[in-house]
């Protein structure tokens, strides 16, 4: 027989739990701000980050930041570059969340495609952004 036992999350990775979480609720409109930023700036930009300091908002990774970090962690960041390198931005959601000194890969297929979640929710991408960011700050406080 397996148990499991919860350990108590140390303050440091409290953010990561609480990002999990809100990723699982918000997967569609995740999946359509994903969907809407492919459209207007392809992978121009670099990769979606979610920065959580000072307060919960998106940012652009790009991609020569993300290898500079990878350099810098000793290419602890391998796998993380590998998707942004393969990403498919019409069926996968692909995120960087950045907390104090941390990062963490949100990374998902979602049911609904990223098109059709854009398609079927009906917002802007600004919109989209300002009610996410809303939620995620009251998610993390």
């Amino acid at each position: 027989m397996f148990t499991t036992s919860s350990q108590p999350s140390s303050p440091e990775n409290e953010w990561r739990h609480r990002l999990d979480k809100f990723v699982k609720d918000h997967k569609i409109e995740l999946a359509a701000l994903s969907w809407g930023l492919w459209l207007e700036n392809g992978n121009s930009q670099g990769t979606i980050g979610i920065d959580l300091q000072p307060t919960p908002h998106f940012v652009y990774c790009p991609p020569t930041a993300v290898e500079s970090l990878n350099d810098r962690v000793e290419n602890r960041l391998q796998e993380i570059l590998g998707l942004i390198k393969h990403h498919k931005p019409e069926v996968e959601v692909l995120m960087i969340g950045i907390g104090k000194d941390q990062v963490k890969l949100i990374y998902f297929e979602p049911e609904t495609a990223p098109p059709q979640s854009f398609e079927q929710l009906g917002k802007d991408v600004d919109t989209l952004i300002e009610e996410l960011e809303t939620k995620l700050g009251a998610c993390l406080s």
